[in-house]
């Protein structure tokens, strides 16, 4: 379920823990906010603090080591599942969506419905998402929804440490010694605020395409990809509604036959 934490991205995950851990050394050890509540006794916030980081490090890990989905042999019960054979299939008229399986020309396995290979990777991934770069992994089926709650608690992070930050900023009399008394603390509130937008971002934008029901790799392919470019601009034939699309996404466990979805859709249509 997990990848080897010494595998590829070993150097991307140090940096990442590192980075983390400095930041934080740097907004106890100079005279912030945070430092003067832990030296006065009052250390339910510090607590918080680094409760809060010690938790975003953890998600990291597990979203950068699980599983994202990975198709590692045939599902030879796909087809009993949807419930429609062969000659149903053939029968359908040319006009509305097939259900065609697809084998991968690389890993040679068939690709259930929203898979994708990685090349990165190197295996197909259900429901996949996007390969992430800083978490050096795929983002798909198994790992999505622990990727957006990595987000979110991350954002919080960065937020409140920049907002830390800003308060360690002493006053000066010229410009010159201002910034050698808050160089470093003005260093890491501009990265804060800056990781913290690029997080922000992601996170929107995720949760905007999770109330669609619709993967980063669909809303950016979507007319390259078979299943979908035949339907209409606005049409999303996996979409049930916001609040359904929601739950469904961080409510429901358990592997999801969107062939299955796909081909109600159809029906209704027909």
């Amino acid at each position: 379920m997990f990848k080897n934490v010494f595998g590829s991205g070993f150097l991307v995950r140090t940096a990442h823990v590192i980075l983390t851990w400095v930041v934080t050394l740097i907004l106890f050890l100079y005279n912030t906010d945070l430092r003067k509540q832990e030296e006065t006794g009052q250390l339910i916030q510090p607590v918080v603090f680094v409760f809060l980081v010690l938790v975003s490090v953890l998600l990291y890990f597990a979203v950068s080591l699980m599983d994202p989905g990975f198709i590692l042999s045939d599902d030879s019960n796909l087809q009993f599942t949807l419930g429609v054979t062969e000659e149903q299939q053939d029968m359908i008229p040319p006009s509305t969506k097939s259900l065609r399986q697809r084998r991968c020309g690389h890993c040679l396995l068939q690709q259930p419905m929203r898979s994708k290979h990685c090349q990165a990777c190197q295996h197909c991934v259900r429901r996949y998402d996007h390969h992430c770069p800083w978490i050096e992994n795929c983002v798909g089926e198994r790992n999505h929804r622990w990727f957006v709650l990595y987000l979110a608690v991350q954002l919080l992070v960065l937020l409140w440490g920049m907002h830390i930050a800003w308060t360690g900023l002493s006053h000066a009399h010229s410009w010159h010694l201002w910034l050698r008394t808050n160089g470093v603390l003005l260093a890491v509130a501009v990265l804060l605020a800056l990781l913290s937008l690029i997080v922000l971002l992601l996170l929107c934008s995720h949760l905007y395409l999770i109330s669609l029901n619709i993967t980063t790799w669909e809303f950016m392919s979507r007319h390259r990809i078979s299943y979908l470019k035949h339907c209409g601009a606005d049409e999303n034939p996996f979409d049930r509604g916001t609040l359904q699309n929601l739950w469904s996404f961080f409510c429901l466990w358990g592997t999801v036959v969107w062939e299955q979805v796909y081909f109600r859709e159809d029906s209704d249509q027909v």
